[in-house]
């Protein structure tokens, strides 16, 4: 029997589920029908891609340990055709389908109890790199490196780049229009892309496949499908921008008085460059101090410690600006130490550190990108916040945000990461139980300090289910009624990832 014809046998991992984790057609379905769906979906993709039992529990729970709730299966697609005839399936079912990628989400919106996963992960092919077009195809199970490599490959780059890099995927990245470190220079994934297929609920797949720049016909569905999560459709593929590789980066760790200065700093290194900067990130005294507790082998980035540390990195295309002058200089590097020298002798920088060779730029890079794995190491529960604010405002915010938390929890401390360049950031809160009432509270009172200060609630982790709450209360109420519009005209029978990013 060949393996798309092979059924599949459930046996004991139906045991106790007599539903699919939700109504089917307005009532339970009955286990019976659940194993003939499976069975159905079975004889499209092979028995060995119907995943389930102990085979699932990889996608129980997220990479942080946050969200939990085992599938009923997980099910792997290996082309659009077969994504196209899983949600047929499943549409005339009413069978909910909750996409992933490489499971590195933040808010829940990847978890499926009781319920049916389509991994994305064996549509991994890159298509086609065509480096004069400066594009990219690529199916939504490539994961970040996978495309970053092979742009390289070709001299190029795909400036998208966090530190889940390792383990996201195409189709995640669109489906959260992620953002990471590079967005001061090069924008969101939104940004970074031009055409998606995707797989509408009831197994149509719409060609949004666009190479152009320039596409003015008719609503932008491609952006609307970016960032919904998967709650509109799954994104089977991509048109994906390429920039030049720089020809050499300039990468510094500086010490400020203030973060009105490090803003000063920024824009000044803008004017200076050409406008050349690529990453701008801020890690206070708090972060700093936590990195070397976790890894005591690692060096502090200045012989003093100080409240404002930020680490810049400037990316040169051109060559003038590249290539080593006589005495090995790289011409760049000299104008970033100009200007540094000027600052500290005017005591707007405190001390800065500019990197020599790729050693000491990926010792930097790592001291940033291992915030998630500090976070791991604070004892106790904890209220993410992941916050975007006008970048002149961000000072304001977290000088006011620990006591505006302590009005609703005495005792709470914070942490906080921030994509100073784009406005963005991570501020965590670690109170004193984790009581959801008073996990809500916090998230409120945060909330409000956002509001005052013109911010967004969420800036590049998406909704998922962490944020619904914050969504019913912060969204303005006609969106709200318009998104719940758009989702009914999509998804009639709301089978695509439910209970995610739009409140009921």
């Amino acid at each position: 029997m060949s393996d798309r014809s092979a059924t599949l046998s459930l046996g004991p991992h139906l045991g106790h589920l007599s539903t699919i984790g939700c109504r089917l057609h307005g009532s339970p379905q009955p286990r019976i029908a659940i194993a003939m769906l499976l069975d159905r979906i079975a004889a499209q993709i092979g028995a060995a891609h119907v995943l389930t039992g102990p085979d699932a529990a990889p996608w129980a729970r997220d990479w942080m340990g946050k969200y939990v709730g085992a599938p009923l299966a997980v099910l792997r697609p290996a082309s659009t055709a077969e994504v196209s005839g899983i949600l047929a399936l499943a549409h005339a079912e009413g069978a909910p389908i909750v996409p992933v990628g490489g499971n590195t989400g933040l808010t829940g919106g990847a978890i499926a109890p009781g319920g049916l996963i389509l991994s994305l992960a064996r549509m991994n092919r890159i298509r086609d790199i065509r480096p004069a077009a400066r594009i990219a195809i690529a199916e939504a199970g490539v994961i970040l490196t996978q495309l970053h490599a092979a742009a390289a490959r070709h001299d190029m780059i795909f400036p998208l780049t966090f530190g889940a890099r390792g383990s996201a995927m195409i189709g995640g990245v669109l489906s959260t229009n992620a953002g990471g470190s590079n967005v001061l220079r090069y924008g969101n994934t939104r940004d970074l892309c031009l055409g998606v297929e995707v797989v509408l609920a009831d197994g149509r797949v719409m060609d949004l496949m666009s190479e152009l720049h320039k596409d003015n016909t008719g609503y932008n569905l491609r952006n609307l499908i970016i960032g919904a999560e998967g709650t509109l459709g799954i994104i089977t593929a991509a048109v994906l921008k390429l920039r030049p590789r720089p020809r050499a980066y300039v990468t510094a760790m500086v010490a400020l008085p203030s973060l009105p200065a490090a803003l000063d700093l920024l824009n000044g290194i803008q004017a200076a460059t050409g406008g050349a900067v690529e990453a701008f990130e801020y890690m206070p005294r708090v972060f700093i101090d936590q990195h070397l507790r976790v890894f005591p082998q690692a060096r502090p980035p200045f012989a003093d410690r100080h409240d404002v540390n930020i680490l810049i990195e400037i990316g040169a295309t051109a060559p003038r600006d590249a290539d080593p002058l006589p005495d090995g200089t790289v011409p760049m590097a000299a104008v970033l130490q100009d200007y540094l020298a000027g600052m500290l002798a005017g005591g707007q920088v405190l001390d800065a550190v500019i990197a020599q060779n790729d050693r000491e730029r990926a010792e930097m890079w790592a001291r940033r990108e291992s915030a998630a794995e500090l976070m791991r190491h604070f004892p106790g529960p904890e209220v993410d916040n992941d916050i975007c604010l006008p970048l002149d405002r961000v000072d304001a915010f977290l000088s006011r945000a620990l006591a505006q938390v302590r009005r609703v929890d005495a005792g709470a401390t914070d942490f906080c990461v921030s994509h100073l360049g784009d406005g963005n950031v991570h501020y965590t809160v670690h109170p004193t139980s984790a009581d959801p009432a008073l996990t809500e509270a916090i998230r409120e009172a945060v909330e409000d300090l956002v509001a005052d200060l013109g911010g967004s609630f969420s800036a590049e982790h998406g909704i998922g289910q962490a944020k619904l709450g914050t969504m019913r209360r912060r969204k303005d109420p006609v969106a709200l009624d318009a998104m719940r519009a758009v989702k009914r005209a999509l998804d009639p029978k709301g089978i695509l990832n439910p209970g995610k990013v739009v409140p009921d």
